[in-house]
């Protein structure tokens, strides 16, 4: 009897024991972070390694970062951008409830002419300005691209005056905008919009450049000269009460391990 009686005691303890334990915890809620198209691939990886390590989930969102601002400011969920300009972060932080962006990463202006074009660094101006030749840009104010081209055209106009007028009146706004055609599931916009034709000389990042010569290897990737040349300071921002999870992925994305993956994807230090 007591043999038995001292097992039924023991069973019940367990039993209390299991009923007062805590319930599993719940997985952390995925981070929000809205980033640039010509993000896109690094951020994918490098998301996915900081989530192996620290196992928070990361929710990507890419788009033309003026696109990306506008859909933030009417209300999107993003704990995290990253642009690429410090300019439309900053816009945020002058609006209120995000910090003040900081530069992560950098990037260029490359041409992508089509395999049909005669063209180098040193006659890059003279191509452009050639009537025969399409010269196909991003959106501007939608998407830094576009800006950082208009910016090119302006320094081309000091080399060359004249310049800016004719560029300004030819250059093909053909990606960025929030009407831009998207390019089929699986395609580079890049790549697609040189291989429908639609431009012979494409005005873009180096990264995109490259990843589009990747794509398309017929195409050429063609260095903007030093005199005309427009750098890409990426700028990154956190929501004023994004959660601590929001400050340590922008610590992540400058430890060495994101930034030589940048390196890789043809980014450059900030």
């Amino acid at each position: 009897m007591h043999r038995w009686m001292s097992r039924a005691l023991a069973t019940g303890a367990l039993l209390a024991m299991a009923g007062c334990s805590s319930p599993p915890a719940a997985p952390p809620t995925a981070l929000q972070v809205y980033a640039a198209g010509s993000l896109r691939e690094v951020f994918t990886e490098v998301a996915a390694a900081h989530q192996a390590r620290t196992g928070q989930p990361v929710e990507l969102s890419f788009g033309a970062s003026g696109l990306l601002r506008e859909r933030i400011e009417q209300g999107a969920p993003a704990q995290v951008f990253a642009s690429a300009d410090t300019q439309h972060p900053a816009r945020l932080a002058a609006r209120g409830g995000w910090q003040a962006p900081m530069v992560f990463v950098r990037n260029g202006l490359c041409a992508l002419a089509g395999e049909r074009v005669q063209v180098a660094s040193a006659t890059l101006l003279a191509t452009l300005l050639r009537p025969d030749i399409r010269v196909g840009t991003s959106t501007p104010l939608a998407d830094p691209s576009g800006d950082y081209a208009w910016e090119l055209f302006r320094r081309a106009d000091a080399v060359q005056p004249g310049t800016f007028a004719v560029l300004d009146a030819k250059a093909l706004q053909l990606t960025g905008g929030a009407q831009s055609p998207k390019p089929p599931a699986g395609r580079g916009t890049y790549a697609w919009v040189m291989e429908q034709g639609q431009a012979d000389v494409f005005l873009t990042y180096c990264t995109n450049a490259i990843a589009s010569q990747r794509e398309l290897p017929r195409l050429q990737v063609v260095q903007v000269p030093a005199e005309l040349q427009v750098g890409a300071a990426y700028g990154v921002s956190v929501r004023a009460d994004a959660p601590p999870a929001a400050h340590a992925f922008v610590q992540a994305l400058l430890s060495e391990p994101a930034q030589a993956v940048f390196r890789r994807m043809g980014f450059a230090a900030p």
